[in-house]
């Protein structure tokens, strides 16, 4: 068995052709949807992150703002740029990007953000929405990842779903996420003993630590769908991700590949809650668990 590719690319490609769509349709009501995008320190990930969350918008319809600040930006300082973001109508979303230097009390920073502007979802208030099921922002990665499993048609009701990882970003969302589609659901990380027993049994693996390698083919249920987060280098300095692709795609069923697959949706789907919250703004939104 090979397993098929669920493709990032293709499926960001269609997602963002719909929210261009959407976004042409508020503009043409008189609303811009506005993402403000606060990049603090000259982080060289965080320039290319940032570099490309802006070019996503200005390609698909919406407006971004770019805030550049020194390093040693006050935390007060950056709090006062966050408030105002906050109460300008033309900004429906707010990005800080993290890192933040050390200096500067990263989720301080993130609960200051208005939680109807809080499009990364990391808001406690996004946190808890997610948990109840109520109307908010999800994370996107996680949330990308979701938009992949729909993709392939793959109803998780009754399947086994394991999450290796319990970041707030990526782990516990995912496991709420899969949670809320009736998926029974196991969270794995680094303190637990014998992962590859656990995986075993996994209809679904989401492999979300930031480590190579973390999940090889004979840890793997022949058949599952495997979702690859992770993101590192090999020894030649080629990008892989969390899992022995090689290996595992002759395993699986269904996998995503490494760079191309969860990494594009991540923008796209942040590119969705943006508009989201101005369609929300405008009087015409949906909750992004619909």
């Amino acid at each position: 068995m090979t397993a098929r590719l669920i493709d990032g690319n293709a499926l960001s490609q269609q997602l963002r052709a719909d929210v261009a769509a959407r976004a042409a349709a508020l503009r043409a009501r008189g609303t811009v949807p506005g993402l403000a995008v606060v990049l603090v320190g000259d982080n060289p990930a965080s320039q290319v992150y940032v570099r490309n969350k802006v070019k996503a918008c200005e390609d698909n319809g919406l407006h971004s703002v770019l805030e550049r600040h020194p390093a040693d930006l006050a935390e007060d300082a950056l709090l006062a740029r966050v408030d105002a973001l906050n109460r300008d109508p033309a900004i429906h979303g707010i990005l800080v990007q993290l890192p933040l230097p050390a200096h500067i009390d990263a989720q301080k920073v993130i609960e200051a953000i208005a939680p109807e502007k809080d499009v990364d979802g990391f808001h406690v208030a996004s946190a808890g929405a997610l948990m109840t099921g109520s109307a908010g922002f999800w994370p996107c990665t996680p949330y990308g990842c979701m938009k992949m499993l729909d993709s392939i048609g793959y109803d998780l009701r009754g399947k086994h779903a394991v999450v290796i990882g319990r970041s707030n970003i990526v782990g516990k969302p995912m496991a709420l996420m899969l949670l809320a589609r009736s998926a029974t659901v196991t969270v794995c990380h680094s303190a637990t003993a014998d992962l590859g027993a656990f995986t075993r049994q996994a209809d679904v693996v989401v492999a979300a630590v930031g480590k190579r390698n973390v999940l090889t083919a004979d840890m793997v249920k022949p058949g599952a769908v495997v979702i690859d987060v992770g993101m590192n280098r090999d020894d030649a300095g080629k990008l892989c991700g969390d899992v022995d692709f090689a290996g595992v795609r002759e395993v699986a069923g269904w996998i995503t590949p490494v760079p191309g697959g969860v990494g594009p949706m991540t923008i796209t789907m942040l590119l969705v809650n943006t508009l989201e919250s101005a369609e929300r703004a405008a009087g015409s939104g949906t909750s992004a668990s619909t």
